[in-house]
């Protein structure tokens, strides 16, 4: 019996001291200021790309476990969004946004929303959404790891 309880601990052992000891620091005033603006042209280079149906420039720019969740509910992982990119349906990556708002958390990790006009290609309607986007740092810079969209009644 104890030596499961030993082997159990065993992971913990893995991780480096300082991990346990203290949680990740929240970014000062002029981090965050500096992780906005790459989230910013990030969002410029992500929006570039879906505009072009460049798939090779936006394939590294999704998390590999990408979510969009639409105003409708419906969830798509990172390969239904690049068939949705390239396929020209309107997303909210590209699209005008209004009232961004910017939050900056530690990782780092960047939680923006704002307010965009999105086109119903079935009703050929548009209307306006509210989204939030989630951006992560991953070892070759940023990512957009989780959207979701609602759609504003007015």
């Amino acid at each position: 019996m104890r030596r499961r309880t030993l082997l159990v601990g065993l992971p913990l052992l893995a991780l480096a001291p300082e991990a346990l000891a203290h949680p990740p620091r929240q970014p000062d005033s002029a981090e965050a200021k500096k992780f906005i603006e790459e989230v910013t042209d990030f969002r410029a280079k992500l929006a570039k790309a879906v505009l072009a149906k460049d798939f090779a420039a936006m394939r590294p720019l999704y998390a590999d476990s990408f979510t969009h969740t639409h105003g409708s509910g419906k969830i798509d992982n990172k390969d239904a969004r690049l068939v949705a990119a390239m396929a020209g349906e309107p997303l909210i990556e590209a699209a005008p946004a209004t009232d961004l708002v910017f939050r900056v958390f530690a990782g780092p990790t960047v939680i923006v929303t704002g307010k965009s006009p999105i086109l119903n290609v079935k009703e050929q309607k548009t209307y306006d959404f509210r989204w939030v986007c989630v951006y992560v740092t991953a070892q070759d810079g940023w990512q957009l790891a989780v959207s979701q969209a609602t759609r504003l009644l007015v």
